[in-house]
């Protein structure tokens, strides 16, 4: 049976956003995207948004204890990383920023080695020619141009594949991204622009960033641009999968607002309760995107509680595992600082080594 067989009566979303499944778990249509499930599908999803959260918040408590130098939480953003991420096929390459932990679990990468990153003992940990994810961006913005850039060598390859580049409200301001929406478009490359307006840059509010919806944008660039519901994991999987056709299929660039709120802080060096007010972070609560896919299923009878109750014991295990294989990293050695930051060998980066490596002797043993 699959998810149109069983939604009853339909409401109609508003026609702005993309939004394929409501706050309170009742499946609506909308006239240009639509995704058809099985129940065994919406379980799978259910699954990724919960066991992606523990992770989130595992790697936050760590943080806390001293495990990891910082973190950067996806909590509430969920639902727009793993519908995008799903929405990949294995030929697709994703450029993340620094928090697309959700897409890397879509990716499989291990989770260990997302931590590794944040608790300084590796560049990155995982090969992105393996699993199509490239390393995580901490430079705000510049992960478009490189992703705009890979696009085009899919494109001269003549390759049936698309790529994907994640970025968050406050990088629209930066001018990497908008050279990269220029090249993307002028050059009709096979390209995803992922956006999670997230409402907040740091403390600024998206106000300080546009007058415009941003998915507006798209259109003085010369390409599309749609705004979903970010907390909807049918339609950010849907509004991704039809973006993804078409750049695959030569209709180039697509921008992709997907409309969510950052629930924690932006990083854990950060306190949202200096710049934003209690009752915002109790209203989007209301619209959480796990407990709008548990309240389908529920709904449904597409789930029982056995079901809900194994998922939980499931992200018990994986918390507990992630936790035990993050404090069993070894600590590296600081010559290996060095390693793995060129592809061939490099003089300067030779001479570096070398340098430090005498500074290193000066020390008594």
């Amino acid at each position: 049976m699959t998810l149109d067989a069983s939604r009853g009566a339909h409401q109609e979303a508003p026609p702005e956003l993309v939004q394929l499944l409501t706050p309170e778990g009742e499946r609506v249509e909308h006239p240009d995207y639509d995704v058809d499930l099985t129940p065994e599908e919406v379980r799978s999803l259910y699954r990724d948004l919960v066991l992606v959260r523990r992770i989130d918040l595992e790697a936050v408590a760590l943080q806390r204890q001293g495990e990891l130098g910082i973190w950067a939480s996806l909590l509430g953003q969920e639902a727009a990383q793993i519908g995008s991420g799903r929405a990949l096929t294995d030929s697709d390459m994703a450029f993340p920023t620094y928090r697309e932990h959700g897409v890397a679990w879509c990716r499989d990468v291990d989770p260990v080695k997302l931590l590794g990153l944040f608790r300084g003992v590796n560049h990155g940990g995982w090969d992105p020619q393996e699993h199509n994810f490239h390393l995580y961006t901490i430079v705000i913005g510049s992960q478009t141009l490189h992703a705009v850039g890979y696009a085009m060598g899919i494109q001269r390859d003549d390759a049936s594949a698309a790529t994907i580049v994640y970025f968050g409200d406050g990088a629209t301001s930066q001018g990497d991204v908008n050279e990269s929406f220029i090249w993307a478009s002028v050059f009709n490359a096979p390209i995803v622009f992922f956006c999670q307006n997230n409402q907040w840059a740091i403390s600024e509010p998206l106000e300080k960033q546009t007058r415009i919806p941003l998915y507006r944008r798209a259109s003085g660039f010369g390409f599309p641009g749609v705004r979903v519901d970010g907390n909807d994991v049918f339609a950010c999987l849907a509004v991704t999968r039809k973006a993804l056709e078409a750049a695959r299929t030569g209709q180039g660039p697509t921008l992709i607002e997907a409309f969510t709120y950052r629930m924690g802080a932006h990083t854990t060096t950060d306190d949202p309760t200096r710049y934003r007010v209690a009752s915002e972070l109790e209203a989007w609560k209301l619209k959480d995107p796990i407990e709008r896919v548990k309240a389908y299923l529920f709904k449904n009878e597409l789930a029982d509680q056995e079901f809900f109750d194994s998922v939980d014991e499931e992200a018990g295990q994986l918390g507990a595992d992630l936790r035990r294989r993050c404090l069993a990293l070894p600590d590296p050695q600081p010559l290996d600082i060095f390693d793995h930051v060129y592809r061939e060998p490099h003089a300067l980066i030779d001479q570096e080594r070398a340098q430090f490596a005498a500074y290193l002797e000066g020390f008594e043993k």
